[in-house]
Formats: C-alpha cells, structure tokens, sequence
C-alpha cells in the first residue's frame, strides 16, 4: 500500500493530493494565473496536515510531467525533485493528457468512446492527444493548430468528446454532429491516483537527477510591443 504525493501545475490550476493505496485522500488546489510558486508549497503542506501522514512516511511523489505551461511546468517539477532528493523518495511521471483522460472517465464511468485531451498553447494551437475509455492512446501527443478539418477522421468514426482548457477555444471552429465539449477542470493532482499508483506498482521511476518536463515545443520568449 503506498502513500503518494501528487502535484499538477501544467495550466492555470496549482494542485497538490495525497493518494494512499491509489485513492485519493486529500486535496488542495485553486485555478488562477500566476500562483504556482507561491502557494504550490503551501498547498501541499496543507494537504498533508490534512491526513496525518508525515513527509517520511511517503512512499513516491508524482508530478503531472507535460505537455503544458513552460512555468508551470517548471514549478511543479522543481518542487517535485526537491522533496525527491530531501526525503529520498523515488519520482513519478503522469503525462498530463492522460491524466485529464483519466479524470473525465472518473467522472463518466459509463462512456465508451473517445476523449480528446487539449491544453491551451495560445491562437488556434493545443497540446493534444486521443484516447479510448480504457485510456488506451489513439494519436500520439503533438502541437495541432485546429481548424474545421481537425480530427475529421476520428468524428466521422464516431464521438469525441473533447476536455480541457483548450477545448472550449476550438468548439466554434469544430462543427460536427459527433463532436462533444466537456467544460470540467481535468487538471487536478487528484485524477492522478491510479496511473501514478500503477507506475509505483510496476517500480516505473524517474532519474531524479536528469528527468525534464515534458515542454513539446521550445519555450520562446517574447517581447511586448511597444504602445
């Protein structure tokens, strides 16, 4: 029975959860732009005074790896390694898309069809990729610039439902009969209970030392014009 601590920092939501036997037992978290490294420590302090456990009595920490906000990412990573080399606990990566896919099955158990995981990357581009109820991956993780042909072979084979916050921008431009659109937050540490308690379970660690988030595409930096 292992005790993990799991933190989720990809989007706008900052969250930490404390799973034990791959169940989720307590939560702390809040969607707003730009607290990640201010309240992430705080976050999962309070959720784990909330269970009682002490931080040696840890068995893994887990972090939502990627696709995602290039701060955020780094934040939760950080944070993650951290107590990694403090406590000498072992490393855990969630990939992010599926953990969102993991999320809306929580909550859907009865779905059988697709789900299409999207993470805003500004204009028309997401961070996506498809799975089938089983959380199976249908098309591999990439950078899409969504347009009304996207996806058209998957829709017309049958419903996706497409989650996540990059899925509300490409509603409008994906007119199709078979297309759904979830407006659920699936960016929580708490979807994360059963695939890092299965990683755990088959011994599926990271190299503290080397392991990177998962970014997709380069972070590029720019400068605001001038008015």
């Amino acid at each position: 029975m292992a005790t993990i601590l799991q933190i989720e920092t990809a989007t706008q939501v900052c969250s930490a959860a404390i799973a034990h036997d791959g169940k989720t037992i307590a939560l702390k978290e809040m969607m707003a732009n730009n607290i990640h490294a201010g309240s992430l420590t705080l976050f999962i302090k309070e959720a784990m005074d909330s269970t009682g456990f002490q931080f040696e009595d840890l068995d893994a920490i887990a972090v939502s790896m990627g696709p995602g906000s290039y701060t955020g990412l780094r934040i939760g990573v950080s944070t993650a390694k951290g107590l990694c080399y403090a406590l000498d606990k072992p490393l855990i990566a969630v990939p992010t898309l599926q953990m969102m896919a993991e999320g809306f099955m929580r909550q859907n158990p009865e779905y059988a069809d697709s789900i299409c995981s999207m993470i805003d990357a500004r204009r028309m581009e997401v961070f996506t990729s498809l799975y089938d109820s089983d959380l199976k991956m249908l098309s591999p993780v990439s950078a899409k610039i969504i347009s009304e042909y996207s996806f058209s072979k998957e829709l017309d084979n049958g419903i996706v439902t497409f989650i996540g916050n990059g899925a509300a921008k490409c509603a409008p431009v994906l007119q199709h009969e078979n297309a759904r659109f979830s407006e659920l937050n699936f960016n929580s540490a708490s979807y994360m209970s059963k695939l890092a308690h299965t990683a755990y379970s088959s011994s599926r660690f990271e190299d503290v030392a080397y392991f990177e988030p998962f970014y997709l595409k380069d972070f590029v930096l720019t400068t605001p014009k001038k008015k």
